[in-house]
């Protein structure tokens, strides 16, 4: 089966952060495809790579950036939510005239048609948050 996962939760205030991460290890484990993880409203938050959690706290964006690597996945930060929440890449930053990026490896930024297109793509289209 082909899955798009949304994330509309940050990773430290909700539970839906860290269980989208734990059924996308699932899924694939399971021999699953995902199309897509999109990041959208406080969900960008996931995206961030000046997250640093204390020693003994899990650390959810290089668990989201580490398992991008492992297996190619697709990690999209919705872009008017990210402008939203000051999550930037090198291209926002540019555009945006912004001196910084923090945009965690694994990630990048797009609009919100990448997640149309990940429902039209998909199977299933499982939303993790309000």
């Amino acid at each position: 089966m082909k899955l798009t996962i949304q994330v509309n939760e940050g990773p430290y205030q909700h539970q839906a952060s860290d269980s989208a991460y734990f059924f996308t290890k699932a899924a694939l484990e399971k021999g699953h495809e995902i199309f897509r993880v999109f990041f959208y409203h406080d969900g960008v938050n996931n995206g961030t790579r000046l997250t640093t959690p204390p020693q003994d706290d899990r650390n959810v964006v290089c668990r989201w950036s580490e398992l991008a690597a492992e297996h190619a996945l697709d990690l999209v930060i919705c872009v008017a939510a990210a402008q939203r929440r000051g999550i930037v890449d090198d291209g926002e930053a540019e555009r945006n005239k912004k001196d910084a990026t923090n945009i965690a490896p694994g990630f990048r930024i797009s609009g919100l048609g990448q997640l149309v297109e990940g429902g039209i793509q998909s199977d299933r289209l499982v939303v993790f948050g309000d």
